[in-house]
């Protein structure tokens, strides 16, 4: 089985190279390798290698920044979809697009499940549901999305590196409060991505996150005592809790996007990991690319 990865370079796309099946033969393309939003060379790429899946790790994340750049988001996430999805048809491939709990309002108090009706609050939430709706259009069940939430790891921009960085250089942090979802590995992600590749009959809409939740203060004061604990930090610092309106950006982002993943951890046959443990892993140094 031959697998292309794009966006192998970003810290999904450098989890799924990590945690691959031996046995599976798999092509990383970056953004410099292959352009998603570029139709001519998606075209070129996918019909000279043929893969028997696409995974489609590439993707505009950049969520306040979508709010000025509406166009470019869309173009990646909506298009660039598009692209892979003609061209999977084309060639009769399977295309696992990743998608975002940023297609929910986080007007719910319960999680969400895949069937739940969504209600994107800006234009990166919109972009990526547009995305999905694309590939389930164009290739039905061949298509599988797989929506996360809260994704850090070892390397690259993300939380956990940012509060990393800042709780290093300051005795106090703000962190808002009342934003909840569920923290996730790269690592663990991957490792069920790769079990929809193993199993053709896994399509549409999956969720997956590490269990648990928490809001972004308790994942902050969870980094904070893990990397000390680890080593990684010398002493712990103030982390303080604040509202969502005390920390204003251009994007509004949901209150509540936990995701309901109960029905694809029994597809795939797995528990999963609670986000504190995975935290702890990642900050002891077990690789995640």
């Amino acid at each position: 089985m031959k697998v292309l990865i794009t966006g192998s370079r970003g810290q999904l796309g450098k989890a799924l190279l990590c945690c691959h099946p031996r046995e599976i033969n798999v092509i990383g393309m970056g953004r410099d390798d292959l352009d998603i939003t570029d139709e001519a060379s998606v075209r070129e790429r996918v019909r000279a290698e043929r893969p028997d899946v696409i995974i489609n790790a590439a993707a505009y994340t950049a969520v306040d920044r979508a709010e000025r750049e509406p166009d470019l988001a869309t173009g990646v996430n909506a298009k660039g979809v598009g692209h892979l999805a003609d061209q999977a048809a084309e060639i009769g491939c399977r295309l696992i697009q990743i998608s975002t709990d940023f297609v929910f309002d986080g007007q719910r108090s319960v999680p969400y499940p895949p069937d739940a009706v969504p209600a994107p609050l800006g234009v990166y939430g919109q972009s990526k549901l547009e995305g999905e709706r694309i590939a389930l259009g164009s290739l039905g069940t061949s298509a599988t999305i797989v929506r996360t939430a809260w994704l850090y790891a070892s390397k690259g921009k993300n939380f956990v590196n940012t509060m990393l960085r800042l709780l290093s250089e300051r005795d106090q942090v703000s962190v808002v409060s009342d934003q909840i979802s569920a923290p996730t590995w790269t690592l663990g992600l991957a490792r069920a991505i790769w079990g929809i590749v193993e199993r053709p009959t896994i399509s549409g809409i999956q969720h997956w996150t590490d269990l648990g939740v928490a809001s972004w203060y308790d994942f902050a004061v969870a980094i904070m005592e893990e990397a000390v604990a680890a080593g990684r930090l010398e002493y712990p610092a103030d982390v303080i809790p604040i509202s969502t309106a005390e920390y204003p950006t251009d994007a509004q982002r949901p209150a509540f996007s936990v995701l309901d993943t109960r029905a694809f951890r029994d597809l795939l046959g797995v528990g999963g990991e609670h986000w504190r443990v995975n935290l702890r892993r990642m900050l002891g140094g077990e690789p995640d690319a």
